[in-house]
């Protein structure tokens, strides 16, 4: 089987999880593993002293997603 050649900035669409279906860009990598923004999203609490307004709260943050559960876009050339 031939390796998937992804680089930053690729369209890709999730293939497999909970956010099966869900399209975006590879923001970088991290470890075998891309980080897209908006998909594969955890909740973090932050307390309010740790945070550069000191308001703090609940915030939605990307997590790394395996290669293998991605499929490349492709697009035409015109």
């Amino acid at each position: 089987m031939a390796k998937k050649r992804l680089k930053v900035g690729d369209r890709v669409r999730v293939i497999v999880g909970k956010d099966r279906g869900k399209k975006g860009t590879i923001e970088f990598f991290k470890g075998g593993k891309a980080v897209i923004p908006g998909v594969n999203e955890y909740k973090k609490h932050v307390k309010k002293g740790l945070t550069k307004d000191g308001k703090g709260g609940i915030f939605d943050v990307p997590s790394p997603i395996d290669l293998s559960n991605l499929a490349k876009i492709k697009t035409k050339k015109k």
